[in-house]
């Protein structure tokens, strides 16, 4: 992959969030010596906190990015529907997993004394907040739309 964009312009934060997400899939791949163990809630509440921020953010650049060039506005608003959509399925897939057992531990969980309210909320509480945005700005219909394919040509 190469941009027109020189490497030392780029957002640092962005650039270190993705060093983050392939050092975190290097992590899970499984190797010769270690297997690689299954995906918990924890990584898809990770995941998913990452998925809604990258929407937040692609909201934005999609937003200054439609009045001085509708078209690719438009696409970043496509962009914009098919990361939630990615995110969606992200959350259904934390609820189909195994919940983690605090007791057999030995610890009690003790939800009510965290500011943040039970893990299992956090991730329902930061979907429906992404999802009042993203219902605001999206028809259903375009929310249920399969992801097309590519379509546009390449400009070198």
């Amino acid at each position: 992959m190469t941009s027109d964009i020189p490497v030392g312009d780029a957002h640092p934060y962005l650039r270190a969030a993705s060093a983050g997400i392939r050092h975190h899939s290097r992590t899970l791949a499984p190797r010769d010596e270690h297997p690689a163990s299954a995906t918990d809630r924890v990584h898809l509440d990770v995941l998913h906190a990452h998925l809604t921020a990258l929407h937040q953010l692609l909201d934005q650049v999609a937003e200054t990015t439609r009045p001085p060039h509708p078209a690719a506005g438009r696409q970043l608003a496509t962009a914009h529907t098919r990361l939630w959509q990615a995110a969606a399925a992200i959350h259904n897939a934390f609820h189909l997993l195994p919940a983690r057992d605090v007791t057999a531990s030995g610890t009690e969980c003790r939800p009510e004394r965290l500011p943040e309210g039970p893990p299992v909320l956090t991730i329902c509480q930061r979907h429906l907040a992404a999802g009042h945005v993203v219902r605001r700005k999206t028809t259903p219909a375009d929310l249920n739309t399969p992801a097309p394919g590519h379509t546009t040509t390449c400009a070198q």
